[in-house]
């Protein structure tokens, strides 16, 4: 349990938050979430001490352990995998290192004995004597191979170090567990893992994600930083988002009587709370939203970006054909004897538990990088609109982003391009920002701007959300469900891929798997699972 009490912050003039009081129970998952700059990972840094807080406190239930999702690649490089994990309890490592220096004295004494007869006591309490089982266990069940455990981390590659982490922090089961982006840099298969792990875990939890269909799978409350608050809603984060909306729409609808928005809210409350049965937290957030008092929800402040595609043209029935192609990356063949044609109307996600093989794909498909073998064709009624993985070499000039936008534009007046920068949330004087100096974010608006002025009707989209926001992830999600045209994507974003996506590809070393199906139900499906562990070798 975490008890917040009056709770600010502020850097210099500009407060982030107020006043905040809060009360983080076991049994719960609390998804924090704001626009850009509100304060989540702040948040979580002032629960932990990272940072101080300028008023208020922050208090841990009695003898209760705290754990928290490290970033830092490059902390545990002189120790194996296997006792970075053990490391994340940090009691049960002490007692293990202070036991091994007693029992290695030459001159063991009588004392010596006492104290190594009360370490082995809390040893056994704390579940000592399975800690190595279960940090393999957990590193087994991140996608992280028994040949790696006992290799030093300085040798690891950063993905996997990544997993190691998320591991450390697991470990023990925590009282109290605080994550920050878990899910970056996980592959779709573990963090479908880490959603029933953290659906199973009965301590509290509180997590930042910009990853919506795991705050959905995991969360039973929403803490929203807005209007420079912290407010907490019962639910999970398409309940939060849903009821905003409409309180928003309330909000615009001046006419309308109290008592028939009070119905409307009541409503949308027993209609959004019945089809939660369906979740795996059903039970507790039921609760939550049967208790909800409608004067809680209201609407956000939050900015959404105008994404609009409009393709010149509709694609006729030959849109692309691909025959025996081989990709590699620095001489490692990726894949091999890539065989399929898009149909019209084909949404279709690339997967692969290597994400290199979607990027080289995409690199080759759009002319960037030449096929080791094999060939493909688009159709001639095709135009393709391309948002890559890696950006940065787009934007290496000092220039601003009104010319920017303009080297990709047939009309480079500033108010048109104004209009598409509007769009993307740059207004004003944000216009004459060097686009050398953006953040990732900004930078993956502005690839959005320009893919806007293509008129595709065909999109390839390497991890679309990377770097994006919730809303900004949120608006995208909704223009492509309405995109009149197809589209070749990969992605981390479970909810990205199932709302928009009607076939899957499957890149493995073996051969692909192909299906006309949405996602959930291709990850569901156990005949397809055997298949993918034969095509792995596993």
């Amino acid at each position: 349990m975490i008890t917040v009490s009056n709770l600010s912050i502020q850097f210099g003039k500009r407060p982030l938050f107020n006043d905040v009081n809060m009360k983080f129970t076991a049994g719960n998952c609390y998804g924090i979430i704001g626009a850009n700059g509100a304060g989540k990972s702040t948040f979580l840094k002032m629960l932990y001490g990272e940072v101080d807080a300028t008023t208020g406190s922050v208090l841990f239930g009695t003898g209760e352990r705290l754990s928290v999702l490290k970033q830092d690649h490059f902390a545990f490089d002189e120790f194996t995998v296997l006792d970075t994990v053990l490391k994340g309890h940090e009691e049960l490592w002490n007692n293990m290192k202070e036991k091994d220096v007693l029992y290695a004295k030459p001159d063991f004494s009588e004392a010596d004995g006492i104290k190594a007869s009360l370490l082995e006591e809390r040893f056994a309490e704390m579940d000592g004597w399975n800690a190595e089982n279960n940090a393999a266990s957990l590193l087994s069940g991140l996608g992280v191979k028994e040949i790696l455990h006992n290799r030093k981390m300085v040798e690891i590659d950063g993905k996997i170090k990544v997993k190691v982490l998320l591991a450390q922090a697991l470990f023990g089961k925590p009282d109290n567990l605080l994550l920050d982006e878990p899910t970056n840099d996980l592959d779709l298969e573990t963090i479908t893992w880490l959603e029933n792990y953290l659906s199973n875990f009965d301590n509290t939890v509180l997590v930042v994600s910009h990853d919506r269909h795991f705050l959905d799978a995991i969360c039973t409350h929403i803490v929203d930083i807005d209007y420079g608050q912290a407010r907490i809603y019962g639910g999970n984060y398409s309940f939060w988002y849903e009821s905003s909306q409409l309180a928003l729409r309330q909000q615009a609808a001046q006419n309308k009587k109290a008592e028939e928005k009070k119905k409307e809210l009541q409503e949308f409350i027993s209609r959004f709370s019945a089809n939660v049965a369906k979740s795996k937290q059903a039970t507790s957030r039921k609760k939550m939203l049967e208790k909800l008092n409608i004067d809680d929800i209201q609407p956000s402040t939050r900015k959404y970006p105008g994404i609009i595609f409009t393709p010149d043209r509709t694609p006729g029935n030959n849109v692309l054909e691909v025959k025996n192609l081989m990709g590699s990356l620095d001489g490692e063949v990726l894949f091999k004897n890539l065989t399929f044609t898009v149909e019209k109307d084909d949404k279709i996600v690339f997967v692969s538990r290597d994400t290199r093989a979607m990027t080289v794909l995409f690199e080759i498909l759009n002319g960037d990088q030449k096929a080791d073998n094999g060939e493909f064709t688009w159709g001639q009624t095709i135009t393709t609109g391309y948002l890559p993985l890696e950006n940065s070499s787009f934007f290496d000039k000092d220039t601003t982003l009104i010319d920017w936008l303009g080297n990709f534009s047939y009309d480079t007046s500033e108010m048109f391009i104004r209009s598409y920068l509007g769009k993307m949330l740059f207004s004003g004087e944000e216009v004459y920002k060097k686009a050398n100096i953006l953040s990732g974010g900004e930078k993956i608006r502005c690839m959005i701007a320009r893919m806007m002025l293509r008129n595709a009707n065909v999109m390839m989209l390497d991890t679309p959300t990377n770097h994006l926001d919730l809303e900004s992830i949120q608006a995208f999600n909704n223009r492509l469900k309405l995109f009149n045209g197809n589209i070749l994507m990969s992605s981390h974003d479970h909810e990205f891929i199932n709302t928009v996506c009607n076939r899957v590809i499957e890149l493995t070393p073996n051969g692909i798997l192909d299906k006309q199906m949405d996602y959930s139900e291709y990850e569901s499906s156990e005949k397809i699972q055997e298949l993918r562990k034969e095509l792995y070798g596993d």
